[in-house]
């Protein structure tokens, strides 16, 4: 690379000297950069995620939640480390309890759940379906392979499959946690309606404690059998050991003896009594059993939805459609070849500068227009458009002149990319600055300028190349310093092709001797090879490119290939860029 700047459409950019290894540091510029190409990826996709969010919280069914706190009240005993050991047992304990199916079947039949449409027939979510198969609570809602299911007769079946899918899920509406260190239970219930919620959670906690003094009765019925038994037998005992020191004391022969057998009385008949005291108490707990927790709070009506979470559903949306988008930005940025940065062109291509030209469709005059034909005898100033970034150029130009760059080929990568207004716009500044300039119209496959400027000429270059003297006659002097030489009418091979030929008359070296610049249209390089044909003859040659449409790979290989047939290649031009992009 033979320079460091770039020249954009209102300022120069320094260009970085290229490395051989690494990459450029990512700069806030090239964040901005990024960010203005490629915003509309970045939105339409966190746009498109907002969408299903909203219809999402739109459709989806409110949940509401309320929530049941129990005490309980740990039977444990020892040391204070002992009974915290304990105590965390027994809630674990409680907590398994309260989530059995014993008492969520309880709570579907007391609520009678099972012939609610609106719950037993509603198919499950799918949060409800993935929490079911984590927990391993999916039943089959097919034939069971359990013989004993089998065997029972198909409305009984049926009956207790559609029961125990109540009971699976009213597992996944119930939640119940230690809040804390504490010994309190918090028994959660989220349903479709608050009403319905707050039913859920009373009822699943009154059916715990009924469940908790069923368990207590049972156990206190187990052990009052148990002690019945060692009762009778301490009675036994104790009628033995009376029996026993009765037959002693009417002949008593030895005292200690009779000492012995008094002590083992004494002690059948306390054993005794205290089994009966156990016994006694056992059958109170019978028939007055005591829970181990009791309802502290009670539910109440929710006053606002649990779920869906509209705030939280739109800002993760929101949060994870800006991430998707920017990765797919990032993706597109990456994989775009297309030229929108001057200094990844100058950078690929190794060209001395890049200019960016910005999009007009305003001419000198005010009017609309590509370009407005001038009368060639009538003396009068021609119109051409005005390209936003033309000043930078212009001088940019003239610096090249003071380097004997006279004679300038201007070629587009892709027709359409501006090219022929390029080098209009060129000549009329170099005209305006008073050099003797002269505009020469060497595209033959579209011929703008002789179109717009002088479409009835007579003779042009094609006819130059015969005759020489003719450019007095053929170059239009459209300004008193600017001269236009059209296409002429064509005939078999192009004239850039003849010109590469040296075997015609017009030599560029005679006309260096009376205009002080030279610029030459030539045909874009995809339709027509004339631009190798007429590079060598040329001072140098402008690249110009359609900003957003030509492909960085096209442009290094149009470069390329007039560097490999001996021209030099000045720079390169992004024509049509956006306004923004110019800063």
């Amino acid at each position: 690379m033979t320079s460091s700047r770039i020249f954009s459409g209102v300022s120069s950019i320094p260009l970085p000297t290229p490395t051989t290894g690494g990459s450029s540091p990512l700069t806030m510029r090239d964040m901005v950069f990024f960010l203005r190409m490629r915003w509309a990826w970045i939105i339409v996709t966190t746009s498109a995620f907002l969408g299903v969010a909203a219809a999402y919280v739109l459709t989806a069914q409110p949940t509401f939640v309320a929530s049941t706190q129990l005490l309980v009240f740990p039977q444990v005993n020892g040391s204070d480390a002992q009974r915290a050991v304990e105590a965390d047992a027994f809630l674990e304990a409680q907590l398994e309890i309260a989530k059995s199916s014993d008492v969520l079947g309880q709570t579907a039949k007391a609520l009678d759940l099972a012939n609610d449409p609106a719950f037993a027939d509603k198919a499950p979510s799918l949060q409800d379906t993935a929490k079911g198969w984590l927990t391993g609570n999916l039943q089959k809602d097919a034939e069971t392979d359990d013989p004993v299911a089998a065997a029972q007769p198909a409305s009984l079946a049926k009956e207790t499959q559609r029961s125990d899918r109540v009971t699976a899920r009213l597992r996944n509406m119930v939640a119940l946690r230690r809040i804390g260190r504490s010994t309190i239970i918090e028994v959660s219930a989220d349903a479709s309606s608050p009403k319905k919620a707050v039913e859920i959670a009373d009822t699943v906690a009154e059916e715990y404690i009924r469940k908790n003094i069923l368990m207590k009765a049972e156990a206190a019925r187990q052990y009052s059998a148990w002690l019945e038994k060692f009762v009778i037998e301490q009675q036994r005992g104790l009628t033995e050991a009376a029996n026993a020191l009765a037959t002693f004391k009417s002949n008593p022969r030895d005292q200690f003896k009779l000492a012995e057998l008094q002590s083992a009385a004494d002690a059948r008949r306390t054993l005794y009594e205290n089994t009966l005291n156990q016994f006694t108490e056992a059958k109170q707990r019978i028939s007055f059993p005591v829970s181990d927790a009791t309802i502290v709070s009670q539910a109440t009506l929710p006053l606002s939805k649990a779920r869906p979470r509209s705030g939280l559903i739109v800002a993760f949306a929101t949060a994870v459609g800006a991430g998707a988008g920017l990765m797919l930005a990032m993706i597109r940025h990456a994989g775009d070849r297309r030229i929108v940065r001057g200094q990844r062109l100058a950078e690929a291509a190794e060209l001395p500068f890049v200019t960016l030209l910005a999009r007009s469709e305003k001419t000198r005059h005010g009017h609309a227009g590509y370009f407005v034909a001038a009368e060639a005898r009538s003396g009068s100033t021609a119109t051409y458009p005005i390209i936003p970034g033309m000043a930078e150029l212009g001088a940019t130009i003239a610096g090249l002149r003071r380097r004997r760059k006279v004679v300038i080929g201007i070629v587009a990568v892709n027709p359409g990319s501006g090219a022929s207004t390029i080098a209009c716009e060129l000549a009329v500044q170099s005209a305006e600055s008073g050099s003797r300039t002269l505009l020469i119209d060497a595209a033959a496959e579209k011929s703008s300028l002789s179109g717009s400027i002088a479409p009835h000429c007579s003779a042009g270059l094609i006819d130059v190349l015969d005759n020489a003297d003719l450019i007095q006659t053929a170059a239009l002097p459209l300004t008193p310093t600017l001269k236009f030489l059209p296409l002429g009418k064509m005939r078999g091979i192009t004239p850039a092709i003849r010109l590469s030929s040296g075997r015609t008359q017009l030599n560029f070296n005679d006309l260096k001797k009376e205009f002080d610049a030279i610029f030459v249209d030539i045909s874009a390089v995809s339709t027509s090879p004339d631009a190798n044909a007429i590079a060598p003859e040329l001072d140098g040659v402008l690249v110009i490119t359609w900003h957003g449409r030509t492909s960085i790979d096209d442009a290094v290989r149009v470069i390329d290939g007039i560097r490999n047939v001996g021209a030099e290649v000045l720079g390169a031009i992004i024509n049509k860029a956006p306004p923004g992009m110019q800063s």
